[in-house]
């Protein structure tokens, strides 16, 4: 298992919960945050050129084809998570989110040279592996050098900034993809390139942050981590912040562990926490069928059902982009006031329940395009704050030498079980001649209908995690010495 007999005791996480926020957790959160910025900003693209790569004069996709593509994007976020998740864990955070960050760039800027459908399902797919690598090394050292009392909030609101890359995907695209100022064969190819340039500017500032002091300590490097953790505090210190004391008391005893075998993980995660795993998993599940099957044929809907011009898609996407974002930015506070359950829950049931409501607005020919979209942008507010907690949810809740694994195992099947939603949609949808809307209300119903199961769970099941310590949460598999449990086991 790659065990040392060596018993450390620590106040690192107890130093890290108390800090006061500083310039170093903005620069965090801009260097680390920019991995949903651009996972929002690649689905948008991807949606919004899907009726010009339909054209003639484009790659002359099939609306099938169109979905299918979103679908191999997710299938390589599944195997980018679940490979990186386990390097994560093993070597390290601050490794990963400086490799993930490259294979993305590259990827992308690929993607903008495809002269055939099958090349350009290649490069989506390594695209998507970048992202879905990104995910489990950025949320693991996030939570980990985030003060306790934050961390909800923090996680929401970066979780949230997917749709700030939705937006400037919008604008982007309403310039390149207007015919009179450039051809469509060319304004969508540009389209891939505005990732890369985000991902650029922001290399540097990645590469300046520190490991995770808890990974560090967890894995027989208390000196490092103490190094680390006193290099951050100067920075806090002189930036202003006033360092509170340290509980003497909060101190933990790990024996350090350099690897975790997949056996250890499996019974961790399904034999110790069945109960954590299922709510994890159907929080993930939910949100990923929702979320996917939705956004990434939305420009289809827009164009088959409503008649908008190509060109005019991304002003639709704008508004809608605009509520996702700003629904965690403003709710996420609760999550750390009100609480974790009752937040989690009700955002799942209400956003289940209002698309229900729109689905058979939208089947009985009620709504225009603009009615839709203001429909939509109202219960993804919502629901944006729900998808966003259940990837703080599985980042919290397990034990820190498996964090990252966790996050990539569950992001992964709930990828495995969105990625079909573009692909059934894309061919629910039908071509321009015959849209179907009743079909495609009946996979509105089940999107709602598991939205709202999710809630159930977590109103059940639900951990209360807010303001609490991560080691309170779960104990660390290296721990001697068990921080004293306030919270519900979780199963």
């Amino acid at each position: 298992m790659g065990r040392t007999d060596e018993t450390v005791r620590s106040l690192v996480p107890a130093r890290i919960d108390r800090l006061p926020w500083s310039r170093f957790h903005t620069r965090m959160i801009a260097a680390l945050g920019v991995a949903w910025i651009l996972d929002g900003l690649e689905v948008q693209i991807a949606s919004i050129v899907g009726p010009v790569l339909q054209r003639a004069d484009t790659l002359r996709l099939s609306s099938g084809e169109v979905g299918f593509a979103g679908t191999v994007f997710l299938l390589g976020e599944v195997l980018g998570a679940l490979v990186f998740g386990r390097i994560s864990d093993r070597l390290g955070r601050r490794r990963l989110f400086i490799v993930t960050l490259g294979l993305y760039l590259a990827a992308n800027a690929l993607t903008a040279l495809s002269f055939g459908y099958s090349i350009f399902l290649v490069f989506r797919f390594a695209a998507g592996a970048g992202i879905g690598g990104e995910y489990a090394a950025i949320h693991s050292a996030i939570d980990e050098l985030i003060p306790a009392r934050y961390r909800g909030r923090v996680d929401l609101a970066v979780s949230g900034t997917y749709w700030f890359g939705a937006i400037l995907a919008s604008l982007g695209e309403y310039v390149l993809l207007n015919p009179r100022l450039l051809p469509p064969d060319v304004g969508w190819r540009i389209g891939f390139l505005i990732g890369p340039l985000i991902g650029v500017a922001i290399w540097g500032l990645r590469r300046t942050l520190p490991e995770s002091p808890r990974w560090q300590l967890m894995h027989g490097r208390a000196r490092e981590a103490e190094r680390t953790l006193a290099g951050i505090e100067r920075e806090v210190a002189a930036s202003g912040g006033r360092l509170p004391p340290v509980d003497e008391s909060r101190y933990i005893e790990v024996r350090a562990r350099e690897q975790v075998p997949f056996t250890l993980v499996a019974r961790t995660l399904f034999r110790d926490y069945p109960k954590r795993s299922v709510l994890g998993a159907t929080l993930m599940i939910s949100q990923s069928l929702l979320y996917n099957a939705i956004f990434f044929t939305y420009g289809l809907v827009l164009k088959h059902f409503y008649g908008v011009a190509d060109h005019d898609v991304p002003k639709y996407f704008f508004a809608f982009a605009v509520g996702n974002l700003l629904g965690p930015l403003l709710i996420g506070r609760l999550f750390d006031t009100i609480g974790r359950r009752q937040m989690i829950s009700g955002t799942y049931l209400v956003a289940g329940a209002l698309m229900a409501v729109s689905g058979y607005l939208f089947e009985r020919g009620l709504l225009t395009a603009f009615t839709q979209t203001v429909m939509w942008s109202v219960i993804f507010f919502i629901a944006s704050a729900a998808a966003s907690s259940g990837y703080l949810t599985v980042s919290e809740i397990f034990p820190m030498e498996l964090r990252a694994q966790a996050i990539a195992l569950f992001f992964a099947i709930a990828q495995v079980f969105g990625s079909f939603g573009p692909a059934i949609l894309g061919s629910l949808i039908g071509e321009q001649a015959h849209p179907d809307r009743t079909r495609l209300f009946v996979a509105y119903l089940v999107a709602s209908g598991v939205m709202g199961a999710a809630g159930v769970v977590a109103a059940f099941w639900g951990v209360r995690a807010e303001r609490a310590s991560l080691e309170d949460v779960a104990a660390p598999l290296s721990s001697v010495r068990r921080p004293s449990d306030r919270l519900d086991p979780g199963g």
